[in-house]
């Protein structure tokens, strides 16, 4: 899962492939590497994503579709790894949620801010990790993330832990991945990304370091069966699990994302689940 060129201020990245690093390094890495890149990624997908818009993969697969959250006018929300809140401020704007958005990247959460002040819809954003929420026990009835935080962590089952923790009982916690049978296959968007080239078992995160060995960018790999036990390990139950198929509308390529390819190969996974 390449990422793009870091800025010219920030370490560059010489060394780049799959292999194990020490857990705290590579945690670590995303505040530093989002914190860098936030303002061009939100130039580069901001079209995409809106201003206040809700897509929960490259797909283009929008809440208003699919309703994977339920019902949420008037209810506590919490977007955990929001980027800009995007998705958050859609919910506040047009489904009348009261909503709040935390990322560990003051980066993103800069871009937030100024995208609250365009569109006049405020979301409340906090700076935390996934990992370590600092929001009460049964403070949400709905708890999500599109794309954010998991893909990120080596220890994906805290986050789930948190997620648990901060909802109330039969809330939802929803999230969206790359597809775990992406990591077979080369990070390439067209037929020639349809050829396997590493084992699917293979959980070593992608990782990108510089000359001195620190680890700039890391991004980790769970099968369906990890995501499905780590669900389980935080006392929630799996209700969906579903699979964007890539929509005839969207001719937009993302990363290895994009509509060549994404007619034969799933991209994205999205898990619902509740708190009994």
């Amino acid at each position: 899962m390449s990422s793009p060129a870091a800025p010219p201020d920030q370490p560059k990245p010489t060394s780049f492939g799959y292999r194990d690093v020490p857990p705290a390094d590579g945690g670590s890495a995303g505040r530093a590497w989002w914190d860098a890149n936030a303002g061009e990624y939100l130039e580069e997908h901001g079209d995409f994503l809106g201003d206040a818009g809700f897509r929960w993969g490259p797909e283009g697969l929008s809440e208003a579709e699919a309703g994977l959250l339920g019902e949420v006018a008037g209810r506590d929300v919490l977007e955990v790894g929001a980027g800009a809140a995007q998705c958050a401020r859609w919910l506040v704007a047009v489904r009348g949620a009261h909503a709040v958005a935390t990322d560990v990247s003051a980066g993103m959460l800069a871009g937030a801010l100024q995208l609250n002040a365009a569109t006049r819809v405020r979301v409340p954003v906090v700076q935390a990790d996934a990992r370590s929420l600092p929001f009460a026990d049964a403070s949400f009835d709905v708890v999500f993330t599109s794309f954010g935080a998991l893909p990120f962590v080596p220890d994906a089952v805290q986050v789930h832990h948190e997620a648990a923790r901060v909802l109330r009982p039969g809330g939802r916690w929803v999230f969206s991945v790359t597809h775990p049978v992406r990591w077979a296959f080369p990070d390439d968007p067209s037929r020639a990304g349809l050829t396997a080239t590493r084992s699917y078992f293979d959980r070593r995160p992608y990782v990108e370091a510089s000359d001195d060995g620190t680890v700039l960018y890391a991004e980790y790999h769970r099968t369906v069966g990890d995501h499905v036990r780590d669900v389980a390990a935080a006392g929630l139950r799996l209700r969906d699990l579903v699979e964007p198929e890539w929509p005839a509308w969207n001719e937009q390529t993302w990363g290895g994302w994009g509509p060549e390819r994404g007619a034969y190969l799933p991209g994205t996974a999205v898990f619902v689940t509740t708190k009994d």
